[in-house]
């Protein structure tokens, strides 16, 4: 029983990460119906923001963590100004293959400008860690879980409480109609983005200190398990993003703890298949039929 606990608590750490990544994936497509596959490589420049401004100017963990958050969110608005607004109304191919080059374009751009080496995270806090019945639990993974779950519940509170959320409501079920009413799409749109990538960066900050090592590449597994994530819980709900980051977190914990370690990563590209086949909807998802 220790030992499933003790996972259980590594999964949640693990897991809360993957579930701010996958709220920036959910909304984006709740808004829009685009899937932003350069919404990973926005958790890497999160990431490196966070390594330089700690190692240079010895920043604490909450200005880091603010720091991360507005250069990311910056430049998920540059992105879906240059990028994505232009191609609104194109296709939707065109719209996701620009998404992929948006993507590469930063992965190889970071290489270029800091080099392809990974390098250790600087360490924000000393770590202590606490023995609670058998239970080992860090410092490091209670800021961790912590975060999350309070980025978590403003951006519910966002969501439910402010006129910009529901403005983001209103241009998710129906845009046009928004617009008649005095909704201004094209600056909800771009809150979104602002959301979504302040959310990526504070994962990028967090996994930093998790794993302790970044690279300009480590946005592409990640963000591809939180899109997984995304669509386990149902893409386009808030609540089933988070669920689905921490089921993902405890899959996959899981696997590590039984020494399968090697396959982690398929095992997270096997439910994706499965999910597709028999829950296309997501778990909180509803199944709408369209038009042909």
């Amino acid at each position: 029983m220790q030992i499933v606990l003790q996972q259980i608590i590594n999964a949640l750490s693990l897991g809360s990460i993957y579930a701010l990544l996958a709220l920036g994936y959910s909304m984006v497509y709740g808004i829009i119906k685009l899937i932003n596959f350069a919404h990973g490589d926005i958790y890497m420049l999160g990431a490196f923001c966070a390594y330089y401004v700690i190692s240079l100017w010895h920043f604490n963990f909450i200005t880091a963590l603010l720091t991360a958050m507005i250069v990311s969110a910056l430049a998920g608005v540059v992105i879906e100004y240059f990028a994505y607004r232009p191609l609104r109304k194109s296709p939707r191919i065109a719209v996701l293959i620009t998404a992929i080059g948006v993507s590469f374009l930063l992965e190889n751009g970071m290489s270029y400008l800091v080099g392809s080496n990974a390098r250790s995270f600087p360490q924000v806090m000393e770590q202590v860690n606490y023995n609670i019945g058998g239970i080992v639990i860090s410092n490091i993974q209670i800021l961790i879980l912590a975060t999350a779950l309070i980025l978590m519940v403003l951006l519910q509170v966002i969501i439910k409480k402010t006129k910009m959320g529901r403005a983001m409501r209103a241009v998710s079920v129906d845009p046009d109609a928004a617009e008649l009413v005095g909704v201004n799409v094209n600056h909800t749109i771009s809150f979104t983005f602002v959301l979504g990538s302040a959310l990526a960066g504070a994962g990028g900050i967090l996994i930093g200190m998790y794993y302790n090592q970044i690279d300009p590449l480590m946005g592409m597994t990640p963000g591809i398990k939180a899109f997984v994530a995304a669509v386990l819980g149902g893409i386009g709900s808030v609540p089933g993003a988070s669920l689905g980051g921490f089921l993902i977190g405890i899959l996959e914990t899981f696997f590590q703890s039984i020494g399968l370690s090697a396959y982690k990563d398929a095992v997270v590209y096997f439910v994706l298949i499965v999910i597709l086949l028999f829950l296309p909807a997501g778990i909180f998802g509803k199944n709408t039929k369209e038009k042909v």
